[in-house]
């Protein structure tokens, strides 16, 4: 979960000296939340720090852990400061471009799971890491090609899927993403892909609320015969759940998102550079 609403931020004077910049940063995060009766902040901490090009100033990802009406909260919230003031934004003037797009933290080894990997060979050295929602349409034309592409060098390059539907816009991936998993358990072979290759939108609307519509189509696709309650076992909602919170640790936040070696590829095209 990326911090957006709980308090809003400004360009504010904060001297800090140069020496304990981290711990002044986590200062100033603690007054601006305790601002707010209505959050009450736990643990915060320092999840990535980082030198940027413009001189002197530094960008940080704060972990923040806190109680809101009541609900535990675990949120990540970028700030930027050069040791004289503190902002959540902040815009290089040539390009225009935000300085968050460089805030994105490098995949560690643990998303190299085996049980994610979708295509190509897992001992391989080139690594592609992909959030996607099969309900995107941008990710119903990428993720395809993707796997094309994997599968074409198999040998050199390793390809990891996690689920990372868009609950907001496309309601119905929720079950379909769920739909997926257990398909996977049951043993259908290159589900992603198979799932993928389907035009969904002919058969239900992204917007549809009702799973069993979702169930129904997805049934009478892959010959199976699953019901509610099959895809809202523990396990399946908690592969789901792992994986949304695996993207949201290294700030996802739509889909594609596209990681090449561990560094996320904004351009999604570094791919089709990879095994050649």
């Amino acid at each position: 979960m990326i911090l957006k609403s709980l308090l809003p931020i400004f360009l504010v004077a904060v001297f800090l000296n140069a020496d304990n910049l981290e711990n002044k940063v986590l200062e100033f995060e603690k007054k601006r939340f305790s601002q707010n009766p209505r959050v009450e902040l736990n643990k915060l901490s320092v999840f990535m720090k980082k030198e940027l090009s413009q001189k002197g100033w530094y960008g940080f990802i704060v972990d923040i852990e806190a109680t809101m009406a009541g609900n535990k909260v675990n949120a990540k919230d970028v700030v930027f400061t050069n040791g004289e003031v503190v902002t959540s934004e902040l815009y290089d003037l040539t390009s225009g471009k935000s300085l968050k797009d460089v805030m994105t933290p490098k995949l560690t080894d643990k998303y190299y799971d085996k049980k994610r990997l979708i295509a190509g060979n897992h001992n391989a050295k080139d690594k592609i890491v992909i959030f996607s929602d099969p309900l995107c349409p941008f990710c119903m034309d990428y993720v395809p090609d993707v796997i094309k592409h994997v599968k074409k060098y198999e040998d050199k390059i390793a390809l990891y899927y996690y689920h990372f539907p868009l609950l907001s816009i496309h309601p119905a991936a929720a079950p379909l993403v769920r739909l997926m998993a257990k398909a996977k358990e049951d043993g259908i072979t290159n589900i992603e892909e198979k799932v993928y290759s389907i035009y969904w939108d002919e058969k239900f609307s992204s917007k549809e609320n009702n799973a069993d519509v979702i169930i129904k189509a997805f049934n009478k696709e892959f010959k199976t015969s699953y019901t509610q309650k099959d895809i809202n076992s523990k396990r399946v909602g908690e592969e789901i759940f792992e994986d949304v919170k695996m993207g949201e640790d290294v700030l996802v936040q739509g889909t594609p998102t596209v990681f090449i070696n561990g560094e996320q590829d904004k351009s999604k095209l570094k791919y089709e550079m990879l095994g050649k």
